[in-house]
């Protein structure tokens, strides 16, 4: 009887391994659409039919539908599917922002009616009530355009429905469509999805159509956007109308980030949101907190604007979430509390911020502290971190771009406190200090022996001193190399300590490609010249040290061991240089055009403003925007789009004069500082020049394409006395000129 029990209760441990391990198939779509994510995360099994209600053979998007039921399909095979066949999907189910399939094999069954599109409105649309299912919207279109996809034309509509904009792509490259649609009423039928950010956050409606049969056009325009009155370019707002309707939302988290009067971070598991804010009350950081504001979309990132805060009496911190830099770099941790491990390169105080420059995985990254305004206006001293001491760094992931689907996207950790940065493990035990400690035991040592005999402390204590000697005057060129000394004068001083060590013998430097520097002799050929490279972290040696030697002289370990100090000072001094030069330049140069950036054409403009006061002068500014560029990147990709910003650059600097300053502020943005002039005239002729440097078409690896730019002018006082006021005039003439063009004129660079 005993053993009938056991081998029940074995017989039943493997049937309850089995169903754990294999569950059932699902084999309709409705229970495959009804699963949670966390039911989807098990990756359960799917085999069911269902018909195609959409396809992209450049892509592997695929959407499916069986009665009220429809679902995303990811499948990659080159299988020919067109709407209303009727196909067997099998695979497995996962998480996403809903539920979708994994396809291992689809089959096509055969091929019938589609389902009939349901009335949607733009409400229902935003809230997925109709996610993936084939539905129709009445609206007004506001744009019509030929876009690449892949190998092939489609067609890209922006339509206006309930107030609100949706994107439409039609899977058709037919011109003769566009002819007559713009401010035309239509009624479409496709699929509805949605944009993502990284986290898989909707932040925008799409509607997927399989073809122009599905595009109707209800009513015309009456006039013709050609056929319109020409308005005068500075009544253009006239006609300018918006109409706000989003509605107020109430949010709940944990505050793990609040800057008074600026931003304020809440995090609730895995999500996180990111609150402007005027709110400059105390809040508690680690305190759960309700937020009301107006959701916004803003660079491609979900937003919470106008936020109103009211913190609660429940204190529950969210513990920062160790991550690696792979992982931040991938936008799945944006706004997040996150911490993470890495190198001291470099730290710079900065009036508004603490800067700490990381490394981490073969790339750098900054840790930014920005200082809270207090009532004296005393900023507390910056936290000092040894460099080369790896630290642990906890606070929020900001990105520095929105497109995350095929590349890695630039970071920064905002820090809340200084306290968010500690060190971890010191710098190399090779330091100033450590070596000073090492000197006095050695000179114990000495005095302790040295009693031995009068002859043998009178020369240990020669020595002694000796070493002292060298010791300082390394420890003071270690000193001069995290200073602000020339190179030049720190390479003589290594050579010259080198030459003390090797009692008085001649020692000079050779940079690669550089100087000659230190005591070179009349006739080297006469001396026995011994040397030892100065190496480099990647490539050939940076050059070598030298000494001559008497011919007759034997090598010995002393002169190795100093030739290789001075080779090592010699590195570190080079290393420091080009470490230094390198942030100075990133810190006032755009490192895709090579122009100067946003940073030092803020400086540049307030020195500039200073300098016109004192001499009651003038000077112009002028705005620069390309126009439409994101399609570019859209069109031909991001490579592309980065090269056309560089030939862009290029052009417009070759229009301006030697005192005049070009900067990118950002994206497709310019400016250019036209510190002398005669007056408002000879500015507008140089924004003329700036403008007409985009007529010629840009070649940039096989493509053709065709740019324009919008630029405005602001002259100084007239426009503007500070500096915000100014950008803010030339900003605004910018975006009067570029409403003012006809959509031929605006339109984006286009391949030949």
């Amino acid at each position: 009887m005993k053993r009938l029990i056991v081998a029940f209760g074995v017989l039943l441990g493997w049937t309850v391994a089995a169903w754990a391990v294999a569950p059932a198939t699902l084999t309709s779509l409705g229970a495959v659409h009804s699963l949670t994510n966390a039911e989807a995360s098990k990756e359960p099994p799917v085999a069911f039919e269902a018909t195609v209600t959409y396809r992209r053979d450049s892509e592997t998007t695929l959407f499916v539908q069986d009665g009220d039921a429809a679902i995303y399909v990811w499948a990659n095979t080159d299988l020919k599917m067109v709407p209303g066949d009727r196909v067997l999907v099998r695979g497995k189910a996962q998480n996403s922002f809903h539920p979708i399939v994994i396809a291992d094999n689809v089959t096509v069954l055969r091929h019938g009616d589609l389902p009939m599109p349901i009335p949607a409105t733009f409400e229902e649309l935003l809230r997925s009530q109709r996610d993936c299912m084939r539905i129709s919207i009445r609206a007004k279109v506001l744009s019509a355009d030929l876009v690449r996809s892949g190998d092939r034309m489609t067609t890209e509509l922006k339509l206006l429905a309930g107030g609100s904009v949706i994107r439409v792509f039609v899977n058709s490259g037919d011109p003769l469509i566009l002819d007559g649609l713009l401010d035309a009423e239509v009624e479409v039928a496709g699929v509805a999805s949605a944009s993502f950010d990284g986290k898989m956050q909707r932040t925008g409606v799409q509607l997927a159509v399989p073809s122009l049969n599905d595009l109707k056009v209800l009513n015309r325009s009456r006039t013709s956007p050609w056929n319109l009155p020409v308005s005068e370019m500075d009544e253009i707002l006239n006609d300018y109308h918006v109409k706000e309707l989003s509605q107020r939302v109430r949010v709940h988290g944990t505050i793990t980030y609040y800057q008074p009067g600026s931003v304020i971070v809440l995090q609730s598991g895995a999500k996180s949101l990111w609150v402007m804010t005027k709110h400059e009350e105390p809040l508690r950081v680690g305190s759960e907190a309700e937020v009301t504001g107006f959701p916004e979309v803003h660079d491609g990132f979900l937003n919470l604007d106008d936020g109103e805060a009211k913190e609660s009496l429940v204190y529950a911190p969210v513990a920062p979430r160790p991550v690696t830099r792979s992982q931040l770099t991938s936008s799945k941790s944006l706004f997040d509390l996150v911490s993470i491990e890495a190198q001291v390169v470099s730290q710079v105080r900065e009036n508004s911020q603490d800067q700490y420059v990381l490394f981490s995985d073969g790339q750098m990254f900054s840790a930014i502290y920005r200082h809270l305004s207090t009532q004296d206006g005393h900023t507390p001293p910056m936290k000092e971190v040894p460099l080369g001491s790896r630290v642990a760094v906890s606070g929020i992931c900001i990105l520095e771009d929105s497109n995350h689907f095929s590349r890695e996207v630039p970071f920064d950790i905002l820090m809340r406190t200084p306290e968010d940065i500690s060190v971890v493990a010191g710098p190399s035990l090779v330091n100033v200090r450590n070596l000073m400690i090492a000197l006095g035991l050695m000179v114990v040592v000495v005095m302790v022996f040295g009693f031995r005999s009068w002859a043998i402390e009178r020369r240990v204590r020669r020595q002694t001193a000796a070493l002292a000697i060298l010791e300082r005057r390394r420890s003071h060129i270690l000193e001069d190399i995290n200073g602000a000394r020339p190179l030049a004068e720190i390479i003589e001083e290594i050579t010259q300590l080198v030459s003390l060590k090797l009692e008085g013998a001649p020692c000079w430097c050779q940079i690669s490609d550089g100087a000659r520097l230190g005591t070179f002799p009349a006739n080297p050929t006469a001396l026995q010249c011994i040397q030892e490279a100065i190496p480099a972290r990647s490539g050939p040696p940076q050059g070598a040290i030298f000494a001559g030697l008497h011919p007759a002289s034997k090598p010995t370990a002393c002169e190795a061991e100093a030739l290789s100090m001075g080779a090592e000072l010699a590195f570190l001094a080079i290393e420091t240089r080009k470490l230094f030069s390198d942030l100075l330049h990133r810190s006032e140069f755009d490192l895709l055009t090579d122009i100067h950036n946003r940073f030092f054409m803020d400086q540049y403009l307030d020195l500039q403003i200073e300098e016109a006061r004192l001499r009651a002068g003038i000077f112009g500014l002028i705005y620069i925007d390309l126009d439409k560029f994101k399609q570019v990147n859209d069109l031909h990709g991001h490579r592309v789009g980065d090269l056309y910003l560089q030939e862009a650059a290029a052009r417009m600097k070759q229009q301006l004069r030697a005192h005049d300053l070009l900067a990118r502020l950002g994206g497709d943005e310019f400016a250019a500082l036209v510190p002398v002039v005669g007056g408002r005239a000879e500015v507008e002729e140089i924004a003329h020049r700036l403008e007409d440097s985009f007529d010629a078409p840009f070649a940039i690896e096989g493509f053709v394409l065709h740019g324009a730019a919008s630029v405005g002018v602001a002259m100084y006082p007239e426009d503007g006395a500070t500096k915000d006021s100014l950008l803010s005039a030339a900003d605004a003439a910018m975006y009067l000129a570029k409403h003012a063009k006809s959509p031929d004129e605006a339109q984006e660079p286009v391949r030949n």
